[in-house]
């Protein structure tokens, strides 16, 4: 299974859209800002947004058109499934 996600930090203010086969995994990564970089330096540790997919290629194209949306297209996307902008990290199971 793979994943295409979008991270936030506390304020919605930035977006971080990565790719996965363990979202359990790379959301503690993220929280515990243990990989080093863009999500650590900005605080990006909130999961709002997935997708799942058993094709490593279709991931990484769905991964490439999200990050060539508008952040407007990203925000409704987030909103149609999260309005609150809930932290979903919190619903999955590790």
């Amino acid at each position: 299974m793979y994943y295409v996600y979008i991270l936030t930090n506390w304020s919605n203010k930035v977006l971080y859209i990565g790719i996965t086969n363990n979202l359990v995994r790379r959301c503690y990564e993220h929280k515990h800002k243990i990989i080093r970089g863009f999500t650590e330096k900005y605080n990006v540790n909130k999961l709002v947004y997935f997708d799942t997919t058993n094709d490593v290629s279709e991931a990484i194209k769905r991964e490439k058109q999200l990050k060539g949306w508008t952040r407007s297209k990203k925000i409704n996307l987030v909103e149609s499934i999260n309005p609150m902008w809930n932290d979903l990290s919190e619903r999955l199971e590790g």
